[in-house]
Parts: structure tokens; C-alpha cells; sequence
């Protein structure tokens, strides 16, 4: 077995922490011992370019257990946890690619390195694998059933590459499940970013001005937790009905080139390209402390931040300070990539089990409807997506109501009026 990480002396305090990631994968647990029994995925490839978190090995475990073949590289260069990837080689057999710093290079060598295992079913954390199949690696095409997507960075580019007609094969917006982006994006994005912006400073939030740039789902996630550390939180955003939105969740809504000039932290969750630059950067507060949480380390104009700058200072890890020329200091964390991901450890494990559960029955999925399944984005299946919540119900002991005959013929019916 060849494979790529960085110590595979790490594998135990990989393997240690898996478990007790697992212990809050409750959905992911079932699955897992269904697809053990079933042997739904038997036969199969799957090449999947996701973060290398303990989540996500419990995923690959799961698929695995499914009978699958499994390949797993990084979907960010610094959202490796290398005692993961290490636990993954040698306890369960699962080629791993994949070192936390990675550079750009070998970062895509081992994107192609799980397609030189020519998989049948690839999953994706912002479409690169989808990405190299439609450029470098188009001649692998035709062994592809389908794919899936987990973010909505990666969403976004599929639907632009399906309106201009160029995806060439089916894929699973995992990420417009219900039970993902209302779950995973809010509350997952919205405890985890905090938590590597809290790691990588040991800044105190309370009464601290705390910027969000966009208020999609991840945003109202980090907007919400932000407010409860006690600060006072400001929305920028260029989408008249969000910023409405967030008018009336009791935000202030303002330009980023008013914020600018007010924030002690900024962390953009727009899903666009410099959303933060040089303009802003120059009339920040001496010590603003600026961060990204959005996929791609575009948000953040790094680049024109760097040319500005008279002087750059690693002052902690993950926190690089640059001087600017009117002697304001702005902190950038973890070179504006995932924060949560990079500094952090990611979206706890009881969430990521609803979004995981989805990409294994999604994979299934695939499997059994390929040949009805159009070179489309699709979504993951209502009943699918129902019976996810249903579990995840059942798992914390939650019981709701059902309807009666006479109410599910009183929904369904016109006749009854006032």
C-alpha cells in the first residue's frame, strides 16, 4: 500500500481520538454497521479529497466497511491532522495523502494520486478532485458514475459549471442537504471558527467589535456565536435580503469600508475573493485581528496585504503580524485559510455526523440510480435527507408527533375551506 503523511508513529493518538470522535457520530455509527452487513458499496473506488479530521476518518471507515476501495487526500493544505492520517494507514488500511503544511505542489500531486487510483465515485470538499477531471485528468472521465459535494464553495462552482454546460458527469450537492447546511454551516462553522480564532490569539471576545463579512449560513452561525461570547457584532454584505436578515436578528449592518475602520476582529464567510483589501487594511485600528473561514484563502486580498506591509512578524503560530506604513499592526491567522480548520480542529463531531451520513448515503445513492443519473447537480434526496434527521432525533432521545389520517387528508386536500 503506498501512501503519503507525515509520521505513522502518530497512528495511536490518531486512532485514540477517531474513537472519541465517534462516540458522537451516533448516525454514522448505524450506517456504518448497516453498510458492514449490506455491502452496498462493494466493488467500488472511492476517491475522495476531504479535510483529514477525525470526522472524516470515521466517513472513510464507514465507506470502507461498506466494501469499498478508499483514497483519501486533503482538501487544504493545512487542515491535516497527521496523527489521523497516520491512524487511518496503519489501523485501517486506508491509503492516506496528505500532510498538514503541505505545500502547493505536493498538495496536488496527492490530489492526483487518488486519481491514479482510478476511482468509480469521488467526494469533494470544494471540487478540486471534479476540477482535475475536467481539465488534466478528462481522459479518467468516463470511469466516473458520480460525484459529491460537501461545501458550498464547491456547490457554487458545479451549478456554474452545469449552466454552462461543461460537468460531465452527475453530482450530489451534499451541502445543500437539509440536514448539512442548516446544521453543519450554522452551528458547526459558527462554534468552530471562534474556537481557532480564540487558539490562535487567547484574545478575549466579549466587548470586542467582531466583523462577519456575509450572512449566508456559516455567517448567521459565526454572527449568533460571536453575540453570546458577549461582542458587538457587525454584518457587511452585498445581498439586500440577507443584510435585511440581518437587520433583524439585531445586527449592525454597515459597508466593510465603514467596518474597516471600527473592528478589533474581521472573519470573512462570504464564498468571494478579496472581500478584505488593501483599503481596508489601511485604515484598520492598530491590532486588528483579520481571518477567513470561507474555503478557498481568497477572501483575503494576502497578496496586497504583503505589498502594503514594511514589515511582517511571526508572532505566535498561526498569527502573522504585518506593520503597515502609518504604524497600525494587523494580525493575520493561519495565512487566511480555514481558520477553524487550520488553527482548530474543525466542526465538532455530533454535527459532522449529519453531514457525513449524507455523504455516505449519497454514495449509495449514486451506486443504485447511476445509469437514470444526467451530467447534473442534484440534490440529496428528501427521503434521504428526512431519515438522516430522524436518526439524529432518535439519538438524543427526542420524540415528535406524527399526523393522524385525518390531518395528512386535511394537507393534501382543497375542498376543506373556512
Amino acid at each position: 500500500m503506498d501512501y503519503d503523511i507525515k509520521d505513522i508513529n502518530l497512528s495511536e493518538a490518531g486512532k485514540n481520538r477517531m474513537d472519541w470522535a465517534f462516540k458522537s457520530m451516533p448516525v454514522l455509527d448505524l450506517i456504518q454497521k448497516r453498510f458492514k452487513k449490506e455491502q452496498p458499496l462493494k466493488g467500488k473506488t472511492i476517491g475522495a479529497c476531504l479535510h483529514v479530521t477525525t470526522e472524516t476518518a470515521n466517513l472513510a471507515v464507514t465507506l470502507k466497511q461498506g466494501g469499498a476501495d478508499v483514497y483519501l487526500c486533503a482538501s487544504n493544505p493545512l487542515s491535516t491532522q497527521d496523527d489521523v492520517a497516520a491512524a487511518l494507514v496503519k489501523y485501517y488500511d486506508i491509503p492516506v495523502y496528505a500532510i498538514k503544511g503541505e505545500d502547493r505542489d505536493t498538495y496536488y500531486k496527492h490530489l492526483n494520486s487518488v486519481l491514479d487510483k482510478n476511482p468509480q465515485i469521488t467526494m469533494d470538499d470544494g471540487a478540486d478532485l471534479v476540477s482535475l477531471l475536467h481539465s488534466d485528468r478528462k481522459d479518467m472521465v468516463k470511469n466516473i458514475m458520480g460525484s459529491t459535494e460537501e461545501t458550498t464553495t464547491g456547490v457554487i462552482r458545479l451549478k456554474s459549471m452545469e449552466k454552462d454546460n461543461v460537468l460531465l458527469f452527475p453530482v450530489i450537492a451534499v451541502n445543500d442537504a437539509n440536514t448539512k447546511h442548516l446544521f453543519d454551516n450554522r452551528y458547526g462553522t459558527g462554534q468552530s471558527t471562534l474556537d481557532g480564532i480564540i487558539r490562535a490569539t487567547n484574545r478575549l471576545i466579549a466587548g470586542s467589535v467582531f466583523v462577519v463579512s456575509g450572512y449566508g449560513w456559516c455567517g448567521k452561525g459565526l454572527a449568533d456565536r460571536a453575540k453570546g461570547m458577549g461582542a458587538n457584532v457587525v454584518v457587511t454584505e452585498v445581498d439586500p435580503l440577507m443584510a435585511l436578515e440581518a437587520v433583524m436578528d439585531g445586527f449592525r449592518v454597515m459597508p466593510m469600508a465603514e467596518a474597516a475602520k471600527i473592528g478589533d476582529f474581521f472573519c470573512t464567510v462570504s464564498g468571494d475573493m478579496h472581500v478584505l483589501r488593501k483599503e481596508h487594511f489601511e485604515v484598520m485600528k492598530d491590532g486588528a485581528i483579520v481571518a477567513n473561514s470561507g474555503h478557498f484563502d481568497v477572501e483575503i486580498d494576502v497578496k496586497g496585504l504583503k505589498e502594503i506591509a514594511v514589515k511582517q512578524t511571526d508572532i505566535r503560530e498561526y498569527v502573522r503580524e504585518y506593520e503597515l506604513p502609518k504604524g497600525n499592526r494587523v494580525y493575520l491567522l493561519a495565512e487566511g485559510r480555514l481558520v477553524n480548520l487550520s488553527a482548530a480542529e474543525g466542526h465538532p463531531s455530533a454535527v459532522m455526523d449529519m453531514s457525513f451520513a449524507n455523504q455516505a448515503l449519497s454514495a449509495e445513492y449514486i451506486i443504485n440510480n447511476a445509469d437514470k443519473l444526467e451530467n447534473k447537480v442534484y440534490s440529496v434526496p428528501k427521503d434521504i435527507d428526512n431519515n438522516i434527521a430522524k436518526l439524529k432525533l432518535e439519538s438524543l432521545n427526542v420524540d415528535i408527533d406524527t399526523l393522524t389520517a385525518e390531518q395528512e387528508k386535511y394537507l393534501s386536500s382543497w375542498t376543506v375551506g373556512t
